[in-house]
């Protein structure tokens, strides 16, 4: 693990920082545009599975996770490391942000928990890969995306179980 940071200023940490936060919270305002106009009467209309959370979990859940994964893109954008794999690392982050925001549209928006499901399990495959890369680069980056792969681990369980659901 690299953890190695250049010599930081206060400017540039600020506009990591915003440039983080800026991503996460598109993605986040993206995703919600599709969502919660389809929670009702569409998704309340579907058949769900008994270990389906109720709806007020999920904000508190999500915002928690968003947050979790500027903090951890702010780190990899400070840290000092070798270009490929830091490259490789946002590259990466930034692909599972638009999967994460993708799999809204595709669900909710497209009333489709199949398409839903036909996100959901190449954004799994990317967060891994991008707990992997963190790792070589910031051990606490990395560790930040682990309870996203849990949430989106059992969030694709609970698709599953949608869509077999409601065919």
């Amino acid at each position: 693990m690299i953890q190695s940071y250049e010599r930081s200023t206060f400017k540039r940490d600020v506009a990591f920082a915003v440039f983080a936060v800026g991503a996460v919270a598109a993605t986040s305002i993206l995703g919600q545009i599709a969502t919660y106009p389809n929670l009702s009467p569409w998704y309340a209309g579907l058949a769900n599975p008994s270990f389906n959370p109720p709806n007020w979990v999920f904000a508190p859940v999500w915002t928690t996770l968003y947050a979790l994964m500027a903090f951890a893109l702010w780190r990899i954008l400070r840290v000092y490391g070798p270009s490929g794999i830091r490259r490789s690392a946002i590259a990466l982050f930034l692909i599972l942000l638009a999967f994460n925001a993708a799999w809204s549209w595709m669900f909710f928006w497209a009333h489709s928990p199949l398409l839903g499901l036909i996100n959901i399990v190449p954004q799994s495959a990317v967060i891994v890969a991008t707990i992997v890369v963190f790792a070589q680069l910031d051990g606490l980056a990395a560790i930040c995306l682990v309870p996203l792969a849990a949430w989106v681990g059992f969030a694709s369980v609970l698709n599953i179980a949608i869509w077999r659901l409601n065919g």
